[in-house]
């Protein structure tokens, strides 16, 4: 991913929030994931993003996803689930489910989704100290630590850049400066970190950020783009009118044109090959 990152060309990283929607970005081609903390919030617990999942159920989605495809995984670790010795269990644990990169942001507790007012951020030397136990408590170099700053919605554009300098001094590889407001911020932002860490950008449909298309966002200089709720988003507005439809209607049939056949899902979560590769091992078959 070091690498990767290095390249001109930026890493679209869709959000995903389970096993299935991850298999289904990889399958479309996509050579990243972003697994989001919001999405998980959303699809686990059908709850806001204001801090309620915990360290095992995230790191228990992580390995689920892990075990089924093979493209690098971005985490959202939130806080770290706590102090600097919290988050050295969340990045070991994190590392060890299959984490490519792990993001660590400098709220405090409750945090909340980065889009949403009301949120209030740690010291600066707190969440240094987070970075480095993050870094120091990684087994591999080539796992990434991402370091999320949210202070700009709390203490102002500058005061945010200047934290940013402070987490790339502690050792963070890449750096994520949430819920910049403008064009010009976007600007400012690459213009004084690009070529020093690779930038992520978060484009969050009707967030704080303007959307803009990869395009735009790679000329501007951002190393990684994220969508990370879209796949959720989407998949509730599906469902809303889904099971609208079915209520009203008593049948599926004004959908079935808009789902998966059986054959079809079987086939894109590879029940062929699941079921051909147990009867090999069937009786001692070698």
């Amino acid at each position: 991913m070091k690498d990767r990152l290095k390249q001109e060309q930026i890493l679209l990283a869709p959000g995903i929030y389970d096993a299935l929607s991850g298999l289904i970005a990889e399958q479309s081609g996509f050579e990243a994931v972003y697994l989001s903390g919001a999405s998980i919030a959303y699809t686990l617990l059908g709850r806001s993003d204001v801090g309620l999942t915990t360290f095992t159920e995230v790191n228990e989605r992580l390995a689920q996803i892990s075990d089924r495809i093979n493209i690098p995984i971005i985490i959202d670790a939130d806080t770290g689930f706590g102090n600097a010795l919290n988050t050295e269990r969340t990045v070991r644990g994190f590392e060890r489910s299959g984490a490519t990169i792990i993001q660590l942001e400098d709220q405090s507790f409750p945090k909340r989704c980065g889009h949403l007012d009301g949120k209030t951020v740690v010291a600066t030397t707190e969440m240094v100290g987070k970075i480095k136990a993050a870094v120091d408590s990684r087994k591999n170099e080539t796992t990434l630590i991402m370091a999320r700053t949210d202070a700009v919605a709390v203490e102002g554009f500058e005061p945010a850049l200047e934290r940013a300098e402070a987490y790339l001094a502690s050792g963070a590889d890449v750096l994520f400066i949430e819920a910049v407001r403008s064009d010009e911020q976007m600007r400012l932002v690459n213009e004084r970190f690009k070529g020093r860490a690779p930038l992520l950008a978060n484009m969050v449909e009707g967030g704080k950020t303007p959307v803009k298309p990869v395009a735009e966002l790679q000329a501007l200089g951002y190393s990684i783009a994220i969508f990370p709720g879209g796949a959720a988003r989407t998949v509730a507005h599906t469902l809303q009118g889904y099971f609208a439809s079915l209520k009203a209607t008593g049948s599926t049939a004004a959908y079935q044109d808009k789902m998966q056949t059986f054959d079809g899902l079987n086939a894109l979560i590879g029940t062929p090959e699941l079921l051909a590769r147990g009867k090999h091992y069937e009786g001692g078959s070698k």
